[in-house]
């Protein structure tokens, strides 16, 4: 029987809610696998520390991580990890510190390590199963340079020194109700719980299929 680690994260810049938070909470264990939960915080350090305790402690087949992205339309599944946090808006305009107040700034995730992790989750063929099931999604080529993005780093960069376990990301947008208006206002996005829900799930009974079975 396979073991899934599937983290999500606290609210953060603001927010009530955090729907990777309420996701993982609501996940049921996928047929033929074990399911572990893990809630991050939003801190660059602290996230890092909490995942290798946990992966450590708990040795999964696979880690699934999943996070908030106001900018995503759907589901993103993330395909790259760059050794790289930063703070910074693209347009370098805003700063926004992570829930310990650290806000760093082009600064390397592993000095020692390589320039990019692609993920080892099957994230074509997940996007193909959500199409297949209805559910807005698409493969991602950025996880940004933000929490989300080490955490991607920093599973990939575990598995690698594990062996015997993949590692991914999946992007989720915002619920409506964390928007202040119509759905779409300001160039935000949302999805329904419920639909989100769907869609994780499903990535979850995808992962806990023997590798030979996946799409």
């Amino acid at each position: 029987m396979k073991k899934i680690l599937v983290t999500g994260f606290v609210p953060f810049n603001g927010q009530a809610v955090n729907p990777s938070e309420l996701l993982v909470k609501a996940l049921e264990p996928p047929e033929g696998a074990e399911l572990e939960r893990l809630i991050l915080p939003v801190e660059f350090r602290g996230a890092g520390m909490a995942l290798e305790e946990a992966a450590g402690a708990l040795h999964p087949d696979v880690l699934l991580s999943i996070g908030q992205a106001g900018n995503a339309p759907c589901l993103a599944v993330e395909r790259v990890a760059v050794n790289l946090d930063s703070s910074l808006s693209a347009d370098g305009r805003t700063l926004l510190a992570d829930n310990s107040g650290f806000a760093p700034v082009d600064e390397p995730i592993c000095p020692e390590g390589p320039a990019a992790y692609f993920s080892q989750l099957p994230a074509r063929a997940l996007v193909e199963a959500l199409d297949a099931a209805g559910i807005p999604a698409r493969v991602s080529y950025s996880a940004g340079t933000y929490v989300c993005n080490h955490v991607m780093y920093l599973g990939c960069r575990l598995a690698e020194r594990y062996g015997g376990m993949s590692s991914g990301f999946v992007h989720v947008p915002f619920l409506p109700e964390q928007l202040p208006g119509p759905n779409g206002e300001d160039g935000k996005y949302s999805l329904p719980f419920p639909e989100m829900l769907k869609g994780i799930q499903l990535i979850l009974a995808e992962l806990a299929k023997p590798a030979s079975t996946q799409r």
